[in-house]
């Protein structure tokens, strides 16, 4: 599933291909969202909080989206065959004479007046990418996280409801850059450790998202993640992997054993 870094970028391409703009194509292939009328409205702003989408028109609407592990948002120009949008997996299509944006496989899509996008973010925790993570956020996640006690440590980063937008990319090497067990009872550490814990998981989610706008992603080279048996950047040790979670919802967590030994 994407995490917090794609989905800012996402964000950021929407906008700029969107906003300002009337839209003259707007189709929402989507249950509830079927007969909604979009054409004439502007796009004022396109923003992400943790792996959540909100597209905002100047009518007063948001349209929300998620793309779970399949969903994808592309960017055509308009009137080339991309844009026509013909697939069987396309959800969403919002278009301006310049650009088309098509969602793909999406795994929610609602329409709701702004007003009301609180009820469907109530229960998230502080998104780790926002602009004001690092004056209210850490701690307000930290005070969270400290509430999950005894749940692996892993499996509270995981959650979106401790802190939003982290996924096992970052969970993973937020864990391997400050030494931690994935492991550890969340209870057992004290609020610094937490809050060290979330300013780490910022810094790197933020390199990400800067690397990401000028190399692509794909130039995000990982310590841990995705390099099972692989020698471990730090120590030479062969990286390991493990699961977070109970089946059928446990996810891989990638970590070293030289580096991040179980608590005595």
């Amino acid at each position: 599933m994407p995490e917090g870094d794609v989905l800012r970028l996402v964000a950021e391409r929407l906008d700029a291909a969107l906003r300002g703009t009337p839209l003259v194509r707007a189709e929402l292939r989507w249950p509830s969202a079927v007969g909604a009328v979009l054409e004439g409205a502007t796009v004022t702003t396109c923003v992400a909080y943790g792996k959540h989408l909100l597209t905002r028109l100047d009518d007063g609407r948001t349209l929300h989206t998620h793309l779970r592990m399949d969903g994808t948002w592309r960017v055509h120009r308009s009137g080339t065959r991309e844009a026509a949008a013909r697939g069987h997996d396309v959800r969403a299509v919002l278009g301006t004479p310049a650009w088309t944006c098509v969602g793909h496989s999406l795994g929610m899509l609602d329409l709701v007046p702004t007003r009301e996008e609180g009820r469907l973010l109530a229960h998230l925790g502080p998104d780790v990418l926002a602009d004001d993570f690092l004056d209210g956020g850490v701690a307000d996640g930290a005070r969270r996280l400290a509430a999950q006690g005894a749940r692996p440590l892993a499996e509270s980063l995981l959650d979106q409801r401790p802190v939003a937008g982290l996924g096992t990319i970052w969970t993973a090497e937020t864990l391997f850059a400050l030494g931690t067990w994935p492991w550890t009872p969340t209870g057992d550490l004290d609020a610094d450790a937490l809050s060290r814990l979330l300013v780490t998981a910022h810094r790197l989610m933020d390199r990400s998202v800067r690397v990401g706008r000028t190399r692509g992603l794909q130039a995000v080279e990982t310590a841990v993640h995705g390099r099972h048996r692989k020698p471990c950047r730090r120590c030479g040790t062969a990286v390991a992997v493990g699961r977070a979670g109970r089946p059928p919802f446990d996810r891989p967590v990638y970590w070293c054993p030289g580096c991040q030994h179980a608590p005595t």
